[in-house]
């Protein structure tokens, strides 16, 4: 069973859809995709929240609550600085009511395909708790063979004896020097993971951010992968 592995989209429509046409693309019929999971933030920072929110929700997604979709669906915060600031207050102004309360509904922590993978934002026993993956250890684990992380932007795993602890990366805001969108494939019949990287136009994308009275640095640091 191949498993897509995505997360913090951060409202970048422009780099989620070329996630998924990259998917498409490279299916065979020996290698398709089975399931696509999320580890939250689908919204934040770039200004098409409710344009990702609807691709999530069309695809029957399992997606958690990052602190960006909590902090839009709440109206609590997340030490955040100016950009992610703007980026939740925008999201707000363009969100309808079915969609935040979708947000609002969105669990910490979700467990699929028979218990083999488990999914949080940033951490199994603190969904705000940035873990890198050079922080990866077995003692994340639980009864699941892959333990999906997210919330840091930077992409790696680790195999253990007891199984898989993985970060697929950022979608919409790559912060590990790569400004490529990042996910991640897992095989669940030998327990791999193929972590990917798609171009995409990020010209556009920080136009877009300017065009929508964003601050114009949240676009230029998607060049920089930073």
């Amino acid at each position: 069973m191949q498993v897509a592995v995505i997360s913090d989209i951060h409202a970048n429509k422009v780099a989620l859809e070329a996630v998924f046409d990259d998917l498409q693309e490279s299916a065979t019929d020996d290698a398709s995709i089975d399931a696509i999971v999320c580890a939250g933030d689908v919204v934040g920072y770039n200004p098409w929240p409710a344009e990702c929110v609807a691709a999530v929700r069309e695809r029957e997604i399992p997606t958690v609550m990052g602190n960006h979709d909590r902090a839009t669906s709440s109206g609590t915060s997340f030490r955040f600085n100016s950009m992610a600031a703007a980026g939740v207050e925008y999201a707000r102004r363009k969100l309808d009511d079915d969609t935040v309360a979708w947000l609002s509904g969105l669990p910490d922590t979700r467990t699929v395909f028979d218990g083999r993978i488990k999914v949080v934002h940033g951490h199994p026993d603190d969904p705000d708790r940035y873990t890198y993956p050079e922080e990866f250890s077995a003692s994340m684990l639980g009864e699941e063979d892959v333990l999906v992380t997210g919330h840091t932007h930077v992409q790696g795993h680790e195999r253990f004896e007891e199984g898989i602890v993985m970060n697929p990366g950022s979608v919409g805001q790559p912060r590990d020097g790569d400004p490529r969108a990042a996910y991640a494939v897992v095989d669940l019949d030998d327990l791999s993971v193929d972590e990917r990287r798609v171009d995409y136009d990020v010209d556009a994308v920080a136009a877009a951010v300017e065009d929508a009275g964003l601050p114009e640095r949240i676009g230029e640091r998607l060049s920089e992968g930073r």
